[in-house]
């Protein structure tokens, strides 16, 4: 039992549609948040334009699992390949068009 009050774990099972499976490359992001959501835009910005790749809105409480999933995999990562170099922050402002 999962959670001593009788319910059992199920078995969930994930697919990656095909046109998802090669991925999006993003080399910036941009984080807004209201009350209820945190939307993150996953940006590829060649000078002098960018554009929205993936666009991702999660619960606060989603949100607070996936930076503790996200630290978890920097940490395992660093101790077998050695510290990662944060990159620089973009220079310029950044103005969003629809």
């Amino acid at each position: 039992m999962a959670n001593g009050q009788g319910e059992q774990k199920k078995e969930i099972k994930v697919t990656c549609p095909p046109q998802m499976q090669s991925g999006t490359y993003s080399n910036n992001m941009v984080v807004m948040h209201t009350k209820e959501e945190f939307v993150m835009d996953f940006l590829m910005i060649v000078p002098p334009t960018g554009t929205v790749t993936s666009r991702v809105i999660l619960s606060p409480g989603h949100m607070k699992r996936m930076i503790k999933a996200l630290q978890d995999n920097i940490a395992r990562y660093e101790s077998k390949f050695g510290v990662i170099k944060a990159s620089e922050e973009p220079k310029g402002k950044m103005e969003f068009h629809a």
